[in-house]
């Protein structure tokens, strides 16, 4: 069996208003960069590896000239968006000592995938995935889940996704994927 994981609210809490709050404290802002960032098309345009960060960068200021040096703090400091969730860091191991294979199937920019795998090496217990910024799609698109099982030669059958967010789950299924909404690490617990 191939578990495969989502990365955001799955290995690394991705919770962007919190993050925002950590940066401003007027309530106001933290909505202004939340609608314009997190909320845009740009920011799935930077999943889907079709925009850089400095273009997505240049757009929003663009957008939002009076918020410029906002914009700019909360891109610049992106990374500290992404926190391990230790429960789940923790099992990898042990689903690796049963013989299984990790995967990872996520929806993330270029920048933010590297400094990820750069900065937590729990990536290093991966066998592979894919990232939607290289191959121009994001879940819940078929093709997603599609480009995973032709890049592994994998029978639906044989994996199993833990993701976040219902429709992705749901994508999975219509591909013929075993999918689990992660709620926490012990619905992972449950298919060991």
């Amino acid at each position: 069996m191939n578990f495969i994981f989502d990365v955001g609210n799955v290995l690394v809490e991705y919770e962007p208003l919190k993050y925002l709050k950590t940066l401003f404290s007027d309530k106001s802002v933290v909505d202004k960069m939340y609608e314009t960032i997190f909320q845009s098309k740009e920011w799935l345009d930077m999943d889907c590896g079709i925009l850089t960060h400095e273009e997505a960068i240049k757009i929003f200021c663009a957008c939002e000239p009076e918020f410029q040096s906002e914009i700019r703090k909360t891109m610049r400091n992106f990374n500290k968006i992404f926190t391990p969730l230790p429960d789940t860091i923790a099992l990898l191991p042990r689903v690796k000592e049963t013989g299984r294979k990790l995967y990872y199937l996520s929806n993330i920019h270029k920048e933010i995938r590297d400094s990820l795998i750069e900065k937590h090496e729990f990536f290093n217990l991966f066998d592979g995935g894919v990232f939607s910024c290289d191959v121009h799609v994001i879940k819940p698109y078929p093709e997603i889940y599609r480009c995973l099982l032709e890049k592994y030669s994998f029978i639906p059958q044989d994996c199993i996704f833990f993701d976040d967010m219902e429709e992705n789950v749901a994508g999975a299924e219509k591909e013929g994927i075993k999918g689990v909404l992660f709620t926490s690490a012990d619905c992972v617990l449950e298919y060991l």
